[in-house]
């Protein structure tokens, strides 16, 4: 019984893709996501008073390290080197608009970093907010764009 689906095996059992035979070629993802937060959780964030500390810097970096051990988080995702991981955190009057881009020269692409530095930002930043917005809502994380390998680019809306 041959399977269509490429991450299971002729049994139908759950495997990693071998890539080993794909060209190497840079690719890149680019996520986005967005923390819903109350009004005076945005005022403090402005001001920089959240009482654990600098909260966008605690995310940005989380996220980076999120990017990095995505393979050890999604189980058949292949552990790749990743050659640039940015994060973004822009507050906005309703949360933070948080946006990852991630770099590679490999045999396969990031989306699945990309999305997982998304992630991990909004956890990271709910983590140091939750004392003072319990509510805090991640919404909206999705891929917004892909390059590289056989199917090029890919752009959100296109």
């Amino acid at each position: 019984m041959g399977s269509e689906f490429t991450h299971l095996d002729s049994k139908g059992a759950a495997r990693m893709v071998d890539v080993s035979a794909k060209n190497v070629s840079a690719r890149t993802a680019a996520a986005s996501g967005f923390v819903r937060l109350s009004a005076d959780c945005v005022a403090l964030l402005r001001a920089g008073d959240v009482p654990k500390g600098d909260a966008l810097a605690v995310a940005r970096i989380a996220g980076i390290m999120g990017a990095k051990r995505t393979p050890d988080l999604v189980p058949l995702c292949h552990p790749i080197a990743l050659h640039g991981v940015s994060v973004t955190l822009t507050i906005e009057d309703d949360g933070v608009a948080i946006g990852a881009t991630v770099r590679t020269a490999d045999r396969t692409g990031v989306e699945m970093e990309a999305l997982t530095s998304v992630m991990v930002a909004a956890l990271a930043l709910i983590d140091m907010v939750k004392a003072v917005d319990p509510a805090a809502t991640v919404t909206d994380v999705r891929v917004e764009e892909k390059t590289g390998g056989k199917t090029g680019v890919w752009r959100r809306g296109q």
